[in-house]
């Protein structure tokens, strides 16, 4: 995920994003969603509170990703200090990221 992936970086996160090859029938996956939250950035209570920021931002948001990748989140300190609306609007850059390639 991590070399193979391409990066994105905002003020609240970065994020690693890697398309999933489809299925046998043809089909793309559904959108996987990973959130890693180390201990540096404070005590468990202030880890689940940040993931549980990312985590509704993401799901707020899951509609705006196309099929086919798998995206991990790596959040910052300032996902707590930031509103919800900028958290929201953070997220949607990186599903515009995560549209298919066009055939033409």
């Amino acid at each position: 995920m991590y070399d193979e992936g391409t990066r994105m970086t905002s003020p609240s996160f970065a994020a690693f994003m890697l398309r999933t090859p489809p299925a046998e029938d043809g089909l793309a996956p559904s959108p996987h969603f990973g959130f890693t939250t180390p201990r540096a950035l404070g005590k468990a209570v202030v880890r689940n509170r940040i993931r549980r920021r990312m985590r509704e931002a993401v799901r707020v948001e899951q509609h705006r990703f196309a099929p086919g990748f798998s995206i991990v989140f790596n959040p910052r300190r300032t996902v707590l200090a930031v509103d919800f609306e900028t958290l929201r609007r953070e997220v949607a850059k990186v599903a515009a990221r995560c549209q298919p390639p066009t055939r033409g």
